[in-house]
């Protein structure tokens, strides 16, 4: 029989420890709060459970709370480990109720308004597009706990052959959603949407490298870039300096209209860019060849723009064709932008002995196979550097008396 009697736990004001016996106890705080705690002792340890608070948990509630507890103890058990158990396993049920009520179009959509705001227009569009054809139809229903390899494989197979690039692209979306719904807690376990040494020994080979195979672009032989070079140097514009930027790093067109100033770092000589606007999302870093720091370092910033070549559009940056009209304006017509990277490609074969891996690198083209990149994660900056710098010295040199041209040979 408790020690306790409910009227006088209902009329208990002065602050204290009142004992019911048996390790129960009634805790008054000076503010009047009472609560129920049980003390016992296991292994030789004293601990102490809450029981709840009172009139919540009644005393009679109280004394059976602390019973159950007895029994556990009896039994060897904790009766604190056994409810933080308990509690463990309510928490999951609920999560993986909460994880069930949001689909994964939902998960889509608000991945897309999370990440969005840093894409191009075009992309911004075409992810969800792409989405919208071909995935929800199959899978947008599903929780993202629910979603398996199989659902991917679905989703995949008709399209990979004949739309492989677009496939390719799609597994990478699903993969990034089911990433972002892991960290929300949505769903545990390995990403099914993941290619290496997962969905690349399900789906061909063949077709993967098609679909990361990208279109030719017509290029100027690398023998006319000095010339061109120096017609650039020449105009005093905007246009010009991206252009000449444009060939100098090798960079793609995008990351040229989107260069910020905060990027670039002109004492080491280093153009680092985030993964958010890498083609691959992967962060990305440059060397500066001394040529482009000078150039850099001439070029004025508009105040209130982070860009190096702002615009007036929705963009905040140069118009996407702006170095392309001034390349047809000087009468090259028959070239593309993204054509200078295999100038610098084709130089690098046919006058330096550089290896491959170090030229593809400076593309931003890993071609290391899955097990060397897992173990050698270096973007080989450092080798990287001197390529770069004589690929500069070659570009902005007068090649009329071919000293230069000798001294790569």
């Amino acid at each position: 029989m408790g020690k306790l009697e409910s009227k006088q736990v209902e009329n208990l004001v002065d602050a204290g420890t009142y004992e019911d016996g048996e390790g129960l106890r009634l805790v008054v705080k000076a503010k009047g709060t009472k609560s129920w705690i049980f003390r016992y002792q296991l292994a030789g340890r004293r601990r102490e459970m809450g029981l709840g608070k009172y009139p919540s948990v009644s005393l009679k509630l109280a004394r059976l709370l602390a019973a159950d507890a007895r029994k556990l103890l009896s039994l060897g058990i904790d009766p604190l480990a056994a409810r933080d158990a308990e509690r463990a396993v309510q928490l999951e049920m609920e999560r993986q109720a909460a994880a069930r009520r949001v689909s994964f179009q939902q998960l889509a959509i608000d991945y897309h308004s999370a990440h969005s705001a840093l894409w191009s227009e075009k992309w911004r569009k075409g992810w969800l597009r792409k989405l919208d054809l071909h995935v929800f139809p199959l899978i947008g229903h599903l929780s993202a706990d629910a979603i398996q390899t199989e659902h991917i494989l679905n989703v995949l197979r008709p399209i990979w052959a004949i739309k492989n690039r677009t496939a390719d692209e799609i597994r990478g979306q699903i993969e990034q959603i089911l990433d972002a719904a892991k960290t929300r807690g949505f769903r545990d376990g390995d990403n099914p949407a993941r290619w290496r040494g997962h969905l690349s020994n399900l789906l061909s080979r063949s077709e993967k490298k098609k679909a990361r195979k990208c279109q030719h672009f017509p290029a100027m032989h690398w023998c006319d870039i000095p010339k061109l070079m120096v017609e650039l140097s020449s105009l005093a514009c905007r246009d010009a300096a991206a252009a000449r930027l444009l060939i100098l790093t090798g960079a793609r067109a995008k990351m040229i209209r989107f260069a910020q100033w905060s990027e670039f770092n002109l004492e080491t000589g280093v153009w680092s860019l985030p993964a958010s606007r890498m083609k691959m999302r992967d962060a990305f870093k440059i060397p500066l060849a001394h040529e482009v720091i000078i150039l850099l370092q001439g070029m004025e910033r508009m105040e209130g723009s982070p860009y190096l070549f702002p615009g007036q559009g929705k963009s905040g940056v140069m118009h996407d064709n702006a170095i392309r009209t001034l390349l047809h304006r000087l009468g090259y017509c028959d070239i593309t932008r993204h054509g200078f990277r295999s100038s610098f490609r084709d130089w690098a074969n046919e006058l330096t002995d550089y290896p491959r891996e170090i030229c593809e690198l400076a593309l931003d083209h890993d071609e290391r196979d899955e097990t060397e990149s897992a173990y050698s994660r270096s973007d080989l900056l450092e080798k990287r550097r001197p390529l770069m710098a004589d690929w500069a010295r070659y570009a902005t040199t007068d090649q009329t008396d071919n000293t230069l041209q000798m001294a790569f040979k």
